[in-house]
């Protein structure tokens, strides 16, 4: 059964909207500002400095920078959206959110006013950090009556969100999905991720002999997800997932996991290895991920598709980076060109070659095309959306 994206809303540390995105991402622009979160070290991340749009007083027990992020990018399809609500029902609207930060830095801002003067702040409520807000969040923003919930699975989130919301159109439960996730930044999981000698004090350069870590972003993308093109016909073709549970934060280095999750969506998808024009590397520049997936690429891709990881540009935004790099896909598909992989140009002699994708808008092969885009989680949590031109 043919699924499309049928509209997308997003904003990143790029921008807000498909075309500011767009531009800064081939342009190969990078959003990374020093951070001084970490006590004794600096680091990096990539905070969105557009305009938030504001939320409705009916949901202010929910709001959060990350509700806010949430909302500039749904404000963006309000209209698909909308036409979804009259053509189905608002029963027939679904909703599928991932998150793993939810409104943690509200959290962390009224502890420190309880530290200071003995009481939370009147407008904090624990309804802005639970992390499955988010769903309630989007249903009561759009209209959306449908099924809801909220996906966690790390940097996997809302990856599996968009294979969620294909088996609710699969299985007639929905006849659209808003499908994606938000995540904002926040103190906690830049210190943790500090913690595990995972963060890099300098812009992180994926698959590079001089990586360090990543660099914690925030994002929010959501996808109109349909079973008929009501805007634009680009097809939601598969999704793969596995769970190899090698280690609580290491990748297993074997990709015995990431190979499972690669071939399972591109078997749902009905593609060949060979089909694929374009992979967005979960490429997150620490030593043991950037080993294992281009290991796997190399092994599984002879004919050497274009690859990139778009960490350099938007940093890690955790559980909004499996349906913001989908994003990233979807724009390039739009625009037939390849999102440049953007690092500091230094080859790691002891990983396999791949072909990383140049800043000169290298044009896709002609249609169709089919594009992967990887999430590798903490556990071993994996995930591979498979998306191309309509087969229509």
């Amino acid at each position: 059964m043919a699924t499309y994206l049928t509209d997308l809303g997003l904003v990143n540390a790029l921008g807000a909207g498909q075309k500011a995105v767009g531009q800064a991402l081939f342009a190969g622009q990078r959003a990374l500002t020093p951070c001084d979160w970490v006590p004794g070290r600096q680091t990096y991340t990539a905070a969105v400095t557009a305009d938030l749009a504001p939320l409705p007083d009916a949901l202010s027990p929910l709001r959060s920078r990350n509700a806010q992020l949430a909302v500039t990018a749904l404000t963006q399809i309000s209209s698909t959206i909308e036409l979804a609500l009259e053509r189905y029902g608002a029963e027939r609207v679904a909703v599928v959110a991932g998150t793993s930060t939810s409104g943690i830095a509200e959290g962390e801002a009224a502890i420190k006013a309880l530290q200071q003067t003995g009481r939370l702040p009147a407008s904090y409520d624990y309804r802005q950090q639970e992390i499955g807000n988010l769903s309630a969040l989007v249903a009561g923003f759009t209209g959306a009556a449908g099924p809801a919930y909220t996906l966690s699975t790390a940097c996997s989130s809302s990856a599996h969100a968009l294979g969620s919301a294909k088996r609710l159109l699969d299985a007639g439960l929905a006849d659209a999905v808003i499908a994606g996730g938000a995540d904002s930044l926040c103190r906690l999981t830049v210190n943790g991720f500090a913690a595990l000698d995972s963060v890099s004090v300098e812009p992180c350069v994926p698959f590079s002999v001089n990586r360090a870590g990543i660099n914690i972003g925030e994002s929010a993308a959501f996808f109109l997800v349909t079973r008929e093109p009501l805007l634009h016909d680009i097809e939601l073709l598969g999704v793969g997932a596995s769970s190899d549970a090698h280690h609580i934060s290491a990748p297993d280095p074997s990709g015995a996991g990431a190979e499972a999750a690669i071939r399972a969506a591109l078997a749902a998808a009905q593609c060949r290895l060979d089909d694929v024009d374009y992979i967005n590397l979960h490429g997150t520049g620490t030593p043991l991920n950037d080993a294992m997936e281009s290991a796997v690429v190399a092994r599984l891709f002879g004919h050497q598709p274009f690859c990139s990881s778009s960490k350099g540009q938007v940093g890690h935004t955790l559980g909004a980076a499996g349906a913001t790099e989908v994003a990233l896909c979807w724009l390039a598909l739009i625009e037939s060109c390849a999102p440049p992989h953007v690092w500091d140009n230094s080859p790691d002699p002891a990983l396999p070659e791949l072909q990383l994708a140049q800043h000169n808008s290298l044009l896709l092969p002609a249609s169709p095309r089919v594009l992967l885009s990887h999430s590798f989680a903490f556990g071993g949590n994996n995930a591979v959306v498979v998306l191309g031109d309509s087969r229509a």
